[in-house]
């Protein structure tokens, strides 16, 4: 690193924080990568170096994740916003219909692009409480002939995470996972699809991570154009055409970092710690920042919250900025505050973060 070098309180909600080590790891390889004499973006996506990366990439998920026999992991582009598409086009059949589950913005557009391509209805919603919760599992209503039922598991605009997953039985549950996936463990034999843009917790934007059952897949629609068949990237191992060689190589390099730190168990620790620091400073802040999750709701992934008017939010974001903290305000659409303490966020940059909220609400309390 260069000397003049200042690392930043990065609490951007994506593309966001990376671990350090991993950036250190690919800076120190950047030009000659295995002793190639080339970078990895330089790399055939055919070669040997390049595939031994590829499937060290795959390899490491299915360990991390422990995803069980069956499953295929995949490589796509596109981020969930394809995803949106790509699901309905596979998996929503003439004379069936497909549950989502309503719970933010991105279930939203989730819901609109599936509507656009088959008949689709909505299994539950908190939008009557401006997403301020995730609805009961015993709330959803679906019967065993939809063709799946769609979730968000983590909210990034409105800070709300599903707390548990419901057990669909013979219905296929699928899941948007981009801003949570790795974050905690999970049982991945309750899904048949997952999907997640990596830009939170898995790497950098460019690549889109797809965790899919084999036995679904056989399931999917044939007529799909080719490149928007899950079947074409299972076959080919993700090899069918040049994929994100670059983004899939600091996958890898995080993946070995999240091994490194004792796994995902280990993470989920320190990401109850990390968002634990900030939600003290709301809920002890008598009302002086109010917090926009319900409490049962609240996401390790994004924590949202108000101050009592905008011109002390535009006051405290201002401090904040001149503090070295960057991504507070809040997402376009809603306004406030919002910190993202993704995987890769340190704890120290969550704990400065804290001080920075008492010390404001102390000043101007």
């Amino acid at each position: 690193m260069e000397k003049n070098f200042k690392k930043v309180y990065n609490f951007n909600a994506g593309p966001a924080a990376l671990p350090l080590a991993a950036l250190q790891k690919a800076q120190a390889e950047f030009l000659d990568f295995n002793g190639t004499g080339m970078s990895i973006m330089e790399l055939s996506h055919r070669s040997k170096e390049y595939e031994a990366v590829h499937n060290q990439a795959i390899e490491l998920l299915k360990d991390l994740m422990a995803i069980p026999a069956g499953y295929d992991v995949l490589f796509l582009q596109g981020g969930a916003s394809l995803q949106f598409a790509m699901t309905p086009m596979n998996f929503l059949p003439a004379g069936k219909k497909a549950g989502y589950a309503m719970t933010g913005v991105w279930s939203e557009k989730a819901y609109a692009e599936a509507e656009k391509l088959g008949e689709v209805f909505v299994a539950a919603s908190a939008k009557a409480g401006n997403y301020c919760s995730i609805p009961a599992v015993e709330e959803l209503q679906y019967d065993e002939a939809a063709a799946y039922l769609h979730i968000t598991s983590n909210n990034t605009i409105f800070g709300t995470q599903w707390q548990n997953f419901p057990e669909t039985g013979s219905v296929p549950l699928i899941a948007d996972m981009s801003s949570d996936i790795l974050s905690k463990p999970f049982d991945v034999s309750k899904f048949a699809l997952i999907y997640a843009g990596a830009q939170k917790n898995l790497g950098p934007s460019g690549v889109t991570v797809v965790i899919i059952r084999r036995d679904f897949m056989e399931q999917a629609n044939k007529q799909v154009p080719t490149m928007l068949r899950y079947g074409t990237y299972a076959k080919d191992n993700s090899l069918y055409n040049t994929p994100p060689t670059f983004s899939i190589y600091m996958v890898k390099l995080i993946l070995e970092w999240v091994k490194a730190q004792g796994g995902v168990a280990a993470i989920h620790k320190r990401n109850q710690e990390k968002a634990a620091l900030i939600y003290q400073a709301i809920d002890s802040s008598e009302g002086f920042y109010v917090g926009h999750a319900e409490p049962e709701a609240r996401s390790l992934m994004n924590v949202t919250f108000r101050l009592a008017n905008e011109g002390l939010e535009k006051k405290f974001l201002d401090q904040a900025k001149k503090e070295g903290f960057v991504g507070l305000p809040g997402h376009r659409l809603v306004g406030g505050c919002r910190a993202s303490t993704y995987n890769a966020v340190p704890y120290e940059s969550c704990q400065a973060l804290q001080e920075l909220m008492l010390a404001f609400h102390k000043e101007n309390a």
